[in-house]
């Protein structure tokens, strides 16, 4: 069972959160993550470049001399590789670069980027993004805050477009709505931060046996206690 840190929505810790087991698994398979981090960036390859070969170059259906008699050296057709406006060798051809992976390996590389992620204490989880209107300025001091260097995954409960125009104009920053990131899109980021209503939406949520996910500050609860009493007297 994996712990996080768990952050205010100023940027302020407040303890630690309890990770759901139903992602935070603890299964790290290296394999299953690098099929899947390989499949998505070879589909992002597009495939459309293309040269003619000397079947596609028009022209050249007869033979520019013959064959013997003449001291040169034969020749098919002026289309040929050879000939100034003739096509190429080997050239690069229409392809599709796609790689499909199966469901379930697709879901295990997901769950083991997270529990990378968790393992390293690179997971945090915000009480929710207060983001009234777009400002980049809020998303950077926020990020200083919790987050220091480095490239930063944010998942949002549902979409969250403040946040998202916030954050794009930011280098090694990318918005996204919790469930809708790839492995490599926990990979890519060097911290992850997650907002405490999607992890409500997980499965195991309505079978947790009921103990708090949120472990506060060492202090904190004398702290509470003893402001508790004060009142009473």
């Amino acid at each position: 069972m994996y712990q996080a840190r768990y952050i205010r929505t100023d940027g302020t810790a407040d303890g630690e959160f309890t990770l759901p087991d139903a992602l935070f698994d603890g299964v790290i398979h290296e394999g299953a993550l690098h099929q899947a981090v390989t499949a998505y960036l070879a589909n992002q390859r597009r495939g459309t470049v293309h040269r003619k070969n000397r079947s596609a170059v028009a022209g050249g259906s007869r033979k520019p001399w013959r064959q013997k008699g003449t001291g040169r050296a034969r020749q098919g057709t002026i289309r040929a590789a050879q000939w100034r406006g003739g096509g190429l060798a080997f050239p690069p051809q229409h392809r599709s670069w796609t790689r499909r992976v199966p469901k379930r390996i697709r879901a295990l590389a997901h769950s083991s980027a997270f529990n990378s992620r968790a393992a390293e204490g690179r997971v945090a989880v915000i009480e929710r993004f207060d983001f009234d209107e777009p400002r980049t300025r809020k998303l950077t001091q926020l990020l200083a805050a919790i987050a220091g260097e480095g490239k930063v995954l944010f998942l949002t409960h549902g979409v969250n477009r403040d946040l998202y125009l916030s954050g794009r104009n930011l280098a090694g920053v990318r918005v996204l709505p919790f469930g809708q990131e790839s492995s490599y899109d926990v990979v890519w980021a060097g911290t992850v931060i997650i907002e405490e209503a999607a992890l409500a939406t997980i499965g195991d949520a309505a079978e947790h046996d009921g103990s708090p996910r949120r472990r506060p500050l060492a202090g904190a609860t004398a702290a509470a206690d003893a402001g508790e009493n004060e009142e009473e007297a």
